[in-house]
């Protein structure tokens, strides 16, 4: 390699080094204003926040009063994107959520149709309790997640960029739900599991909601600001090591015949498509730690959320008081 081109390269890197430093500042600040609203799940956030900067959607699971609906609405307002809501329910038509055309007549009595566009057409949409929806109008909502665009009657029309759905899901009440098939789970980068908050956290939780002012959150990033730092998570570099980690767990985590093994205990497991959010995902975690590449350790904390919403147990795992959590504990461990 000549002078000129290894100067070069040195050049790129501490460009991308002196980007990473400047996104990574942004990040934290605003994990930080979010973290100003939303008391007691910091976990929460910052994987809701990786969702966000690896590109892809999450599927938020928890009781109802876990403040799930508000940690969209605040990141958004954080986030500086035009952020909706659509409460799924079982008679949600596929039109409620992407448009529809109406037929117009002008003042010279020409008509035509005119495409007016539905709450999908956001840059952070919040599907609150999609399970609710009958599996059509899931499944219009699907094309969206995957392709960025919709089509009505035969013409495409492109959502804005960025563009990310945030679900909720109640664990508890099944009654009157549409559980979603695997081929939209798989389209959700990770499933984010909402617990309750500890005492002093809903101790703060009481004084901020309860007093004559709440707590309100402050823009800290834009649309711009949040695509820049997508596209940086995408050229920060991943070692060998991390790498090997990736495939080895997400390859391990496929059913098998091996007695020993503990992937005997699952029916079904994750796709490559696993693999590519593993690795979105820990850059993105690297970014927002202020780190300049990821770690295994990265990958061993991103493990559960990224595939357990990917993978199923067997009718006798489950009857031996298996699962999926476990399982995947137990190929972590292979990793070191």
């Amino acid at each position: 390699m000549t002078a000129a081109k290894t100067e070069n390269f040195e050049r790129i890197d501490q460009a991308i080094v002196r980007a990473a430093e400047s996104t990574a500042a942004s990040v934290r600040t605003a994990r930080a204003a979010i973290g100003a609203v939303i008391f007691g799940q910091d976990e929460v956030v910052e994987r809701a926040l990786i969702t966000v900067l690896a590109g892809g959607h999450a599927l938020l699971i928890g009781v109802p009063g876990l403040a799930k609906t508000k940690l969209v609405d605040t990141m958004g307002t954080v986030l500086g994107l035009e952020a909706r809501r659509i409460q799924f329910t079982p008679d949600l038509m596929p039109s409620d959520i992407l448009g529809s055309e109406v037929l117009e007549e002008s003042t010279t009595g020409k008509r035509a149709f005119r495409f007016i566009k539905g709450p999908v057409f956001a840059q952070l949409l919040l599907a609150d309790e999609i399970n609710r929806a009958s599996p059509r109008t899931q499944s219009a909502l699907l094309q969206a997640m995957q392709e960025y665009h919709v089509t009505i009657a035969g013409a495409r029309h492109d959502l804005p960029k960025p563009f990310h759905v945030l679900s909720t899901q109640n664990p508890l009440e099944q009654e009157g739900t549409y559980p979603l098939p695997e081929a939209q789970l798989d389209r959700f980068l990770m499933e984010i599991d909402v617990d309750y908050p500890d005492r002093e956290a809903e101790r703060r939780i009481l004084f901020d909601t309860t007093g004559v002012e709440e707590t309100k959150p402050r823009q800290a990033m834009t649309a711009e600001d949040l695509l820049a730092a997508q596209r940086l998570v995408r050229r920060i570099p991943v070692g060998q090591s991390v790498v090997e980690a990736i495939l080895n767990l997400v390859r391990s985590a496929r059913p098998t015949t091996n007695g020993s093994d503990p992937a005997k205990y699952i029916a079904w497991g994750p796709s490559p498509r696993a693999s590519q959010a593993l690795m979105l995902a820990v850059r993105a975690r690297a970014l927002l730690d202020g780190r300049l590449a990821p770690s295994i350790d990265d990958v061993l904390a991103l493990a559960e959320p990224v595939l357990k919403h990917r993978m199923a147990l067997t009718f006798a795992a489950r009857a031996d008081g298996e699962t999926i959590e476990g399982v995947i504990n137990r190929l972590k461990t292979r990793l070191g």
